[in-house]
């Protein structure tokens, strides 16, 4: 897994603030395919964030599939049980599903921005590059922020390798999102 954190320069509220741009990426052993399909569930996104973030949407429940200009709003528990950030919002911007690229512009009370781009590439038949890379802004809690979303993009990493291993079905993602 590999791992990086950079500082820049981007516009919030008419504003030039520096914000970081934090990049998590690794070799997943899965087919494109079957990782690209599970990425647009909302069943991936709960079990990847799973020991550290549990989503509670403002409707009761996600879509199960996301949609591209789709906006849905969620409380989350860090741990399951701590509320923090206030009301959630994730803007889905882009689905390229030619290019394997989804894009959210996401913020709350904490993370002004958090604009989260999911990429992956296929390397061979049954090994992907998986790649998240999140702008973060947070006024003066930015770093502590960061740090957060570091643990939390590692995390998610370590979950797909877990779905790597062949647990698709035993969870649910065999395409019946039976869970």
């Amino acid at each position: 897994m590999k791992s990086s954190i950079e500082k820049i320069k981007i516009e919030y509220q008419g504003k030039e603030v520096f914000a970081r741009k934090l990049t998590v990426a690794s070799q997943i052993p899965t087919n494109i395919e079957m990782a690209w399909s599970n990425v647009l569930t909302s069943a991936l996104l709960e079990f990847v964030a799973k020991g550290k973030i549990r989503f509670m949407p403002s409707n009761g429940k996600f879509p199960l599939v996301w949609k591209e200009r789709e906006t849905v709003t969620t409380r989350m528990l860090f741990f399951g049980f701590v509320p923090f950030g206030g009301l959630h919002t994730i803007y889905f911007e882009k689905i390229d599903a030619q290019n394997k690229l989804l894009q959210t512009k996401e913020w709350d009370e904490s993370a002004k921005v958090w604009n989260h781009r999911i990429s992956m590439r296929k390397i061979d038949e049954q090994v992907i590059w998986y790649e998240d890379e999140i702008t973060i802004y947070g006024g003066i809690l930015t770093r502590l922020v960061v740090w957060w979303a570091s643990v939390f993009y590692k995390h998610r990493q370590k979950r797909w390798q877990i779905l790597a291993a062949g647990k698709f079905k035993q969870i649910g993602f065999d395409g019946t999102f039976n869970t």
